[in-house]
């Protein structure tokens, strides 16, 4: 049977590096960064850009689930409201597969830190870490398997999320 993974979190969370290790833990797995459908510059958040956005993230969810080389098709997005969620799930097509949603959370401190050190480093801008931090409470209300990665290595955070997926 295949299986979904559906991994949210706030920028900064980890997702991007415990997805890569999740990716390479996992035989005849595919990897899709939702940001990676956002990746154009300039950078405009329109209606017509996040409906395509979503598109494309659903159009290649359905070719990896078409496929049958994948057994295991790990998905991360910032997904801070259940309704983001529920809108991929239900333009997928999910029959014989089963999903698993996990959201990685960290305590405010911790992401703060790893934030301010992208800002350093210049892969992100400082008006992120307001914004990052102030979803963290959105996460808890979703409906998924919370992983606390704040003290925690991405290759811990995929065994985590691979036990959890299995039962």
């Amino acid at each position: 049977m295949k299986i979904l993974y559906m991994i949210g979190g706030t920028m900064g969370a980890g997702k991007t590096t415990v997805c890569q290790s999740l990716k390479n833990k996992l035989n005849n797995s595919v990897f899709l960064d939702g940001d990676w459908c956002w990746d154009m510059n300039p950078f405009r958040v329109t209606d017509e850009t996040k409906d395509m956005v979503l598109d494309n993230i659903c159009h290649t969810l359905n070719n990896f689930l078409h496929c049958s080389e994948f057994e295991h098709i790990i998905f991360c997005w910032v997904m801070h409201e259940q309704s983001i969620i529920d809108s991929i799930k239900k333009r997928l097509e999910l029959n014989g597969c089963k999903t698993a949603e996990f959201s990685l959370i960290c305590s405010e401190e911790v992401l703060k830190k790893r934030l301010r050190a992208d800002v350093e480093r210049g892969i992100r801008t400082e008006d992120v870490i307001g914004r990052s931090a102030a979803r963290i409470p959105l996460y808890e209300k979703l409906d998924t398997v919370k992983i606390d990665v704040s003290e925690i290595t991405a290759d811990i955070a995929a065994e985590q999320i691979i036990d959890a997926a299995e039962k």
